[in-house]
């Protein structure tokens, strides 16, 4: 039983290592792939959110990016002026303004993209079915994992910073 605890301990630790290696090779690729087209990772990033997610408000966009909402606005400021998003009034709420990717001028990275994605596809033809299933699965629990873990350190985060303002009553009365 002991051997058995140990050689578990040894694949999460190796798990773990793997996982952190993957993530520093996943940042450094998408850099790689912002670089050549002009932008930067955490534009290329937002734009794969609204070509998933459709179009969406700054702050539903600092939700799904982990940005805050006055970076997320300088953001689509960068994106709107490379015209690769447009601001549109929300038809159902003129007060929301929504974030739309402008399709066509995106289109033109879908070369580069399309040469990642083969070359993706092709390495996962090493694996059966029931092993990309698995996975899927790990990647799908993982990603999942990850946005609740950035969601508690960004609530601990505003927490600890409301804390050090103080109260807004002490500040108040201080400035007076």
């Amino acid at each position: 039983m002991a051997r058995r605890a140990k050689l578990r301990s040894q694949l999460i630790a190796a798990l773990s290592d793997a996982g952190r290696e993957s993530s520093t090779a996943t940042v450094l690729l998408h850099t790689a792939i912002a670089g050549r087209i002009g932008l930067s990772a955490s534009d290329t990033k937002t734009l794969d959110v609204l070509l998933r997610q459709g179009p969406c408000t700054a702050g539903e966009l600092a939700r799904h990016t982990g940005l805050t909402t006055p970076s997320v606005t300088s953001l689509i400021d960068r994106l709107e002026s490379k015209r690769l998003v447009e601001r549109e009034r929300d038809p159902r709420d003129r007060r929301r303004v929504m974030v739309h990717p402008v399709l066509s001028r995106i289109a033109r990275f879908a070369p580069l993209y399309g040469a990642i994605g083969k070359q993706f596809e092709e390495f996962f033809g090493q694996y059966s079915d029931a092993q990309l299933k698995t996975i899927l699965d790990f990647m799908t629990k993982s990603a999942e994992r990850s946005r609740q873990i950035a969601a508690s350190i960004s609530k601990a985060k505003s927490r600890s910073q409301s804390l050090r303002r103080g109260p807004r009553s002490a500040r108040t009365a201080s400035a007076k």
